[in-house]
């Protein structure tokens, strides 16, 4: 009895407290009997931006966490880290430089809406502005390839081509090296290195959002979006595009610019009407040592990438309503992108109606979202409460996604020798057990889709 409680007191455990069969939320914890640490402390977000359960009590003690380690900069695995310090957490925060910029960005940004909706249903939004300076002051920055220790764990950030300053997170514990994908890139990309290959581990906790899906080519999806283009030009309409203000915003000025400056789109203008996405712009600019060859090439050589004639930053309010006021045909980015906020919801209630008018999809749209409807085919959808007709053309491109794809997922899977157990998180029911099922049928590993609130001894 007494060697069987040495053996439990030591075991090296984790948890899925989000990102467990369903997109959003990313939080695990990992422990063992010397260190607790979560890896991403992610929003849950859904038909509404902020869901119900983002109020909930966290399933650990937060002030009994040593430290977060955070991947990436978007809201579904950083928009709970200001509540974590609320509740108690006193830890190290870990990121790259650009996923710190990146999070007190999107926080701040993130609590104008929240506290819209908390004021909608007469409750308090669950961070302040104040939470997120304490949690810039927490927060550690880290450089890709080189190890920090916390406890007895070894913990190293890996580029993983999502976003700018995106991280697969590598830890060494008790003999066994857990990886943790976070939201894995599509490569190749415009501006992003590609994601690193590992040379082994035990255990990988693996992104699905895309896993079962797959993307176009990078050509196939290039000549897709001018023929868009093209198209809705020559109709003399609108051309909207909801995009995420990180990454999707700036590869599609990267491919603006590129197909302005070659000749092959007539020059109309390009409003990028985000200042979300304007000030993430900006965050890109610092840092262009995190791009590819090919994009530092451009940049070398005198070129803004971000930057071409008839491109106009629409940053303030006024500066957005007068874009109706400006002559077809035109080209509208906006936020968000899946058309839950945002100004693009503006756009189509204005432009949805007419028939010579296109939406071009670009991202992935949530089941419930504005932008699901519209992509399922929805002719009549709700706007800022009134009901609109849908005249306008949808199209969407699936290539641009910053997720990987089933290919790619399970390339990156068989890529890793010797695992012992995957565990599929961040997607959609149907796209995780896809996903589970190829790599246990194709690849022979013991693959997972955990449920929320489960833990598994890692042995």
């Amino acid at each position: 009895m007494w060697v069987f409680a040495v053996i439990i007191s030591i075991m090296l455990k984790i948890a899925f407290y989000g990102g467990a069969q369903e997109i959003t939320g990313a939080n695990y914890l990992l422990e063992n009997s010397e260190t607790k640490v979560l890896i991403d402390c992610g929003l849950f977000q859904g038909v509404k931006v902020c869901e119900d359960k983002n109020w909930d009590v966290f399933p650990f003690s937060a002030k009994d966490i040593k430290a977060l380690f955070v991947t990436h900069g978007h809201l579904d695995h950083i928009g709970r880290i200001p509540k974590l310090l609320r509740d108690g957490f006193n830890g190290r925060i870990f990121s790259t430089s650009p996923t710190r910029d990146f999070s007190r960005l999107m926080l701040i940004d993130s609590l104008g809406i929240l506290s819209k909706e908390a004021a909608r249903e007469k409750r308090e939004v669950f961070y302040s502005e104040e939470d997120v300076e304490k949690a810039m002051s927490f927060w550690e920055v880290v450089e890709y390839d080189k190890p920090v220790e916390v406890g007895d764990l070894n913990v190293t950030f890996r580029e993983a081509g999502h976003i700018l300053g995106s991280a697969m997170i590598e830890i060494e514990a008790d003999g066994k090296k857990i990886v943790f994908s976070g939201d894995l890139g599509n490569p190749p990309t415009p501006l992003l290195k590609e994601p690193y290959k590992f040379r082994k581990a035990d255990y990988l906790i693996v992104e699905s959002a895309y896993g079962n899906r797959e993307h176009e080519g990078r050509e196939e999806r290039k000549i897709k979006l001018e023929r868009v283009i093209e198209d809705t030009i020559k109709a003399g309409g609108v051309l909207m595009i909801p995009a995420f203000s990180l990454e999707r915003t700036q590869e599609l000025l990267f491919e603006f610019n590129d197909l302005v400056e070659h000749g092959r789109i007539p020059s109309v203008p390009v409003f990028l009407d985000s200042p979300l996405a304007i000030h993430a712009t900006e965050i890109y600019k610092k840092y262009e040592s995190y791009f590819n060859k090919e994009a530092k090439y451009l940049i070398d050589s005198g070129d803004d990438i971000f930057k071409f004639f008839g491109l106009e930053f629409t940053l303030t309010t006024e500066q957005s309503r007068k874009i109706i006021g400006a002559p077809n045909p035109k080209i509208i980015i906006a936020g968000s992108g899946m058309s839950t906020g945002g100004r693009i919801i503006h756009h189509e209630r204005a432009y949805l109606p007419d028939p010579n008018n296109t939406l071009l999809l670009m991202s992935f749209q949530s089941p419930g979202s504005l932008g699901r409807k519209l992509q399922d085919g929805d002719k009549k959808v709700r706007i800022l409460g009134e009901e609109i007709t849908v005249n306008a053309r949808v199209e969407a491109i699936g290539g641009y996604s910053a997720h990987a794809d089933s290919i790619g997922l399970l390339d990156f899977i068989d890529s890793i020798p010797d695992l012992k157990k995957v565990f599929v998180v961040q997607g959609e029911p149907a796209a995780s057990m896809f996903l589970t099922q190829r790599a246990r049928d194709y690849l022979g590993v013991d693959a997972v889709v955990p449920s929320l609130g489960d833990s598994f001894d890692l042995v």
